[in-house]
């Protein structure tokens, strides 16, 4: 009776492997960028929880939200990033921001990031 050999050959596990590889080198650089973001909408959504937040100038809320950037480490947002709208409730932040990061020789990966927060004001600030 001929019993047949089953498993994966070496050239197939150095493929796998370098397939696996180049995915884990992309998302060491691609999470922490979706990180950023997601620490400027936290931000911005506790930003929207402050006292007379609807209120406050835009200064008020450049200085308040860039503390909080820099309590989260967060380098990638710079002040002209920032953009302050006055709206019939409130106000509305605007954070848009591009992140490029370089990935393999002349390769970079970029992220193009917005995120909009509204600020109302409420009846019982």
């Amino acid at each position: 009776m001929k019993r047949n050999q089953r498993g994966i050959t070496l050239l197939g596990f150095i493929i796998t492997l370098g397939v696996v590889g180049v995915f884990a080198y992309v998302g060491m650089k691609l999470v922490p960028m979706y990180s950023d973001y997601y620490s400027v909408k936290r931000s911005l959504a506790d930003l929207a929880k402050e006292p007379n937040a609807g209120q406050m100038d835009g200064a008020t809320a450049r200085t308040l939200f860039f503390r909080r950037m820099d309590i989260s480490y967060v380098d990638s947002v710079k002040p002209e990033n920032f953009r302050v709208q006055r709206t019939e409730r409130g106000m509305e932040i605007i954070v848009a921001y591009d992140v490029r990061r370089p990935m393999i020789a002349n390769l970079d990966v970029v992220g193009h990031f917005e995120a909009r927060q509204e600020m109302v004001s409420r009846a019982g600030d």
